[in-house]
């Protein structure tokens, strides 16, 4: 399945629009990686843990919402957009969303 960021592919064309593919997830820190990146944030620098946390996390999201355009019958889907928002302290959510569309 083709996904992008972009409204169109080139040298495809769109035959029809299916509708929203989403794929989400929630992901919490854990105790052991607190207490490192406080370590880290006092001598500065990238916290790995949460950058392989938050990797692990896209890559669900887009999983599960190609999953979703599967379902709806995609070839691709277009426009691609990510959204991240707090569900409660120490949780996130990972959205990733865009159009499932049926190619010629």
């Amino acid at each position: 399945m083709i996904i992008t960021t972009t409204e169109t592919i080139p040298n495809k064309e769109i035959l029809q629009v299916l509708g929203i593919a989403r794929g989400s997830t929630v992901r919490a820190r854990n105790v052991g990686r607190d207490i490192l990146a406080g370590f880290k944030n006092l001598v500065g620098g990238e916290i790995d843990g949460y950058t392989k946390l938050q990797a692990n996390s896209r890559e669900q999201a887009i999983q599960r919402m190609q999953q979703d355009a599967q379902n709806l019958g995609a070839d691709a889907i277009v426009n691609v957009r990510f959204a991240t928002s707090t569900i409660m302290q120490g949780a996130s959510e990972i959205l990733a969303y865009g159009t499932a569309v049926k190619l010629a």
